[in-house]
């Protein structure tokens, strides 16, 4: 990653320098993505193709201060982890479903080597995962502000995640390429059968909860509930840019709350 790109990334992250490659400068950056940098799939309802290029996942977290769905910001998290020393290795991971784990290269995560061992990160899974990296350490009970977290053993050398007992994915601990994902982001932003082709969302992670845009529907999570509140066309522009740092012109915006409609995510 350029100089002037990770320096940027790390602004956006909160960053004033750039933190020596740690566990703990690692806990800092994990938690800091959650809560900077919103998860969100509005350039597949905008039309605009989403490329497995890490340097354009980069500039667009960094630079255009968006965010995007897992192989976009762990994609990105990777390259900025590289750029300041860290190990890191790419892994492909299958989203649990009622019927089981999904199809091959559903999600990308990241194992990262350090002085204690290896982590799992993951800043891209919204719900049911973790705000600090864990140990990528099978059958050990990890407690998270986020919930309790195991890896379980599964069939052929795979791991399952579990948050509060109930599976997330089913990772394979095998290093991968960015390309070796095609199939899977290929898949999730031209798929009738992809929850990200149903209806734009955009969500990140609280203090003490998560607030998320999920059509021009507003959700507010907290320990003490749930809040919801449907927007019109100006208030949902207003809640991408003051609640998400997502700034789009008219016609972006007119486009998303018509696909928000088509799917009946709004009021």
């Amino acid at each position: 990653m350029r100089p002037d790109l990770t320096a940027t990334y790390l602004e956006r992250l909160g960053f004033e320098a750039a933190p020596a490659p740690t566990a703990e400068a690692l806990a800092r950056l994990h938690r800091a993505h959650l809560q900077r940098v919103p998860f969100e799939n509005l350039d597949i309802h905008l039309g605009v193709p989403i490329e497995l290029d890490a340097d354009a996942f980069a500039d667009k977290v960094a630079v255009k201060r968006r965010g995007g769905f897992c192989f976009e910001l762990n994609g990105a998290f990777a390259s900025l982890l590289m750029a300041l020393g860290f190990d890191v290795e790419l892994l492909e991971a299958r989203v649990y479903s009622p019927r089981g784990p999904g199809r091959a290269f559903d999600h990308l995560c990241l194992a990262v080597e350090l002085a204690g061992g290896t982590s799992l990160a993951d800043i891209a899974f919204g719900r049911g995962c973790f705000d600090e990296p864990i140990a990528l350490t099978p059958a050990i009970e990890q407690t998270d502000t986020a919930g309790v977290f195991e890896l379980r053993a599964a069939e052929d050398g795979e791991l399952d995640l579990l948050c509060n007992g109930e599976p997330q994915y089913r990772l394979a601990p095998v290093p991968r390429a960015l390309a070796d994902f095609e199939p899977g982001c290929s898949y999730h932003q031209s798929s009738p059968d992809s929850p990200f082709t149903r209806a734009p969302i955009c969500t990140i992670r609280t203090p003490d909860g998560r607030l998320t845009l999920s059509g021009t529907r507003l959700i507010a999570t907290t320990a003490e509930g749930q809040e919801e509140r449907d927007l019109d066309r100006a208030a949902y522009a207003d809640a991408l840019l003051a609640r998400f740092g997502v700034a789009l012109g008219d016609a972006e915006i007119d486009r998303l709350v018509h696909a928000s409609a088509a799917t009946g995510e709004t009021g």
